[in-house]
Parts: C-alpha cells; sequence; structure tokens
C-alpha cells in the first residue's frame, strides 16, 4: 500500500502547476497500484485518510481551477474534527508500505510527518518541484522566501526525492551541499509528464485554425517570475509598429507578484489593444485555446519542468520561449525558439519573426509533430521502480 500524502491539493480547486503534477501523479497511481491517499487534519491533530470528497477534489484533473490557491475546509469538517479531538476519537491513520509526498509542505504539515512516517514500513519519497523561491526571491511572496529554505532541510528527513528535471535536481543537490550536509538522500530527475486527452504521446497533427487576425497565446500563472509585464510591452511595440495580432492571456492571477501585469494588462485593454484575459479555465477551454491559437509564447525566466512549453508543442503548436534552466530541457527537441533573454526586445522580435515568416511556423510546426511526449502512466512506472530499490535512512 503506498501512501499519497495531498493535504493541500485535496483541499483546494486551483490547478496551477503544482496542483496538477499532484492530480496527474495521483490518477496514474490510482490506475496501477493499491494506493491510500491522505492528509493531515489540523481540526482534529492527526492524519487520517481522505473522506470522499475529497478524494473527488483530488482527482479532478479537468476542472477549470478557482481564483484562490488556499485550502478552503467546510464548517462541518472542522465542527467534526473539533469534536473527535475533545473526546479523544480522531480518525485512524493508515499505514503503507511507502510514501508518496508530492506537495510542496508547509511548516505544520513538516512538524507533523514524524507521525506518519511512522505509520510507512518502506520508503519515503518527496516529489521536488523547484528552487525559485531561492533563486528569484524578487519575484516571491515575502512568506515562501522567509519559509523555503527551512523545507529545503525538511526534505532531508525523506529516504529519496524525486525532482521534477535535472534543473531542479541540481540545485537541491547544490543548496545541501552548501550546507554541508554530509549524508543526503539520493534525489533522482523523473520529469513530468504531458498528457492531453486524446493524444497518446505525440504532437496533435492538426490541421492549423485559420483566424483573423492571428493569435497568441500565453498559458501560465500571472505573477512576477512568469514575467508578463515584458510579454506585454515586446506586444505594445508591434501593436504601435502596425502588426495586427491578438494575444490572449490564461491562468490564474496571483495579487501580490501578479499585480503588475494585472495592471499592465488593464492599461492596454483600456487603450484598445486587442488583448484577452481568461484567467483559469477548465480543459476543454484551454484544449481550444490552443486549437485557436497561431503559436505561443511562454516568456517566464524560470521554471522547475516548464509544463506549458510541453503542453504547447503537444497540441502542435510552436512556442517562444527561454533557453535557460528546466525551460531548456523541455524545450530541447524541436518545435520552439529559444531565447538567451526573455526581456521586451527579444520577445518582440521572436513574435514579429513568427507572425510574418508563415515558413518558419509551418517549420516549427513539423518539428513538434515529431515530438513524443512522456505519459503519467510511464511516470508512475518510473517512480515506483525506483522506489523498489531505494532503502530505509
Amino acid at each position: 500500500m503506498i501512501l499519497f500524502e495531498a493535504s493541500h491539493t485535496s483541499h483546494t480547486h486551483a490547478q496551477t502547476g503544482v496542483q496538477r503534477v499532484v492530480r496527474s501523479i495521483f490518477t496514474a497511481l490510482s490506475a496501477r497500484e493499491k494506493i491510500e491517499p491522505v492528509c493531515y487534519d489540523p481540526h482534529q491533530a492527526t492524519w487520517r485518510g481522505l473522506q470522499p470528497w475529497e478524494q473527488i477534489n483530488l482527482a479532478n484533473t479537468h476542472g477549470a481551477g478557482s481564483a484562490h490557491r488556499s485550502a478552503k475546509w467546510p464548517l462541518r469538517v472542522r465542527l467534526d474534527g473539533y469534536t473527535r479531538q475533545f473526546f479523544n476519537a480522531r480518525s485512524p491513520c493508515p499505514t503503507g508500505d511507502s510514501l508518496i509526498a508530492p506537495e510542496i509542505f508547509s511548516a505544520k504539515i513538516a512538524r507533523a510527518y514524524p507521525q506518519l512516517f511512522a505509520q510507512v514500513s518502506g520508503p519515503r519519497v518527496a516529489v521536488f518541484h523547484d528552487a525559485i523561491a531561492l533563486k528569484l526571491p524578487e519575484y516571491t511572496p515575502a512568506k515562501t522566501v522567509g519559509r523555503f529554505p527551512a523545507y529545503l532541510r525538511e526534505l532531508l528527513a525523506f529516504d529519496g526525492v524525486a525532482a521534477v528535471s535535472e534543473d531542479s535536481r541540481h540545485s537541491l543537490i547544490n543548496y545541501w551541499s552548501w550546507l554541508g550536509v554530509a549524508n543526503p538522500p539520493p534525489v533522482i530527475a523523473i520529469a513530468n509528464a504531458v498528457e492531453i486527452s486524446g493524444l497518446p504521446g505525440a504532437a496533435a497533427a492538426t490541421t492549423p485554425v485559420a483566424t483573423t487576425p492571428p493569435v497568441v497565446l500565453c498559458v501560465g500563472s500571472l505573477e512576477g517570475r512568469k514575467n508578463h509585464v515584458a510579454l506585454l510591452e515586446a506586444c505594445e511595440q508591434l501593436w504601435t509598429r502596425g502588426l495586427r495580432f491578438q494575444l490572449r492571456l490564461i491562468g490564474l492571477a496571483h495579487p501580490q507578484t501578479g499585480k503588475a501585469a494585472l495592471d499592465k494588462m488593464n492599461a492596454l485593454q483600456a487603450a484598445g489593444y486587442p488583448l484577452r484575459y481568461d484567467g483559469p479555465v477548465d480543459d476543454a477551454a484551454l484544449h481550444a485555446a490552443y486549437a485557436e491559437s497561431t503559436f505561443t509564447v511562454y516568456p517566464s525566466l524560470m521554471e522547475g519542468f516548464g509544463l506549458p512549453v510541453q503542453e504547447s508543442l503537444a497540441h502542435g503548436k510552436p512556442c517562444i520561449c527561454s533557453s535557460r534552466g528546466a525551460l531548456g530541457e523541455s524545450a530541447k527537441g524541436g518545435g520552439c525558439i529559444m531565447l538567451d533573454s526573455v526581456t521586451a526586445a527579444p520577445l518582440a522580435e521572436a513574435i514579429d519573426r513568427l507572425l510574418t515568416s508563415p515558413s518558419q511556423r509551418v517549420e516549427l510546426t513539423r518539428e513538434t509533430q515529431r515530438r513524443t511526449f512522456k505519459t503519467w502512466a510511464t511516470y508512475a512506472d518510473d517512480l515506483t521502480a525506483w522506489m523498489q530499490n531505494l532503502p530505509r535512512r
């Protein structure tokens, strides 16, 4: 039995990158392994198995998501938890042969892990997404920056860590080395999958949708490091020069680090520029947006993996993105214009090139269709195969 720790994702409707990865891993593992999802219930002050409504939320891989990332606990669940704690009638904590912790866990969860670890007879593995909070603190909420060093040290309690990219793996190992950790747990890179409904593993060989004007799509949360301000400035330059195209943005806006992008977007819309912002959408709307786009731009400064890049390629759409770090890993293999710098000027030049050069768009589209993409079933196989030979520390 694999215990699957999903304390946050089972209580939020958000569909940002981490939540999508957690839900996808859970769904893929559930199809091939005996798995028990668990959460830490702060109202009972104990670990327990998920209730049916929590399991439904955890398995919701296609929903539009919420405008809020925080966890929500219904009043009835909170009252029940406090009552159980008062009468010392807490729900039992399941036992397992191994544990997977795929979330970026809080300090409260970390303090409660010893209780959960004691219920597991075999290896306990965490999934590591990125070290962006340390590398780009100026684009990260202050609370996250303050918490992150402790989180990276708390990962040392696990028997192994599965990083979502080679770049993330090196970031974690280098940080532990800088701390002087003598005997860290093994860290392996198991790249995230990209699985589009109806596309078993190769890019979509669909006929491009003719749009007038062309549609440039950007999918990703509006937050500082995603660099939407530079994209908006690049598009403003091109619109001012007379290029005709629509910029379409999809993604949850972060109220703190995304404010500058929201302000710039509102100003451009007020000035009459062809800019559309849809916020978070469900999978059906997302797939339709990719189909209607001419190509995509992902201007992010840094990622742990770069899911929107691979999703774009899996839909058969060329993508403009950074060549650095994990984004370079995702883009490598064809279908992308990879930039050394994702400031406004290089972004504008690349967008101009694809808008005015149909032959280059065709060639990049052909490159996307020659690519193959990892499925979540393969990810689950890779993860469980590694865990089988992972000793307890």
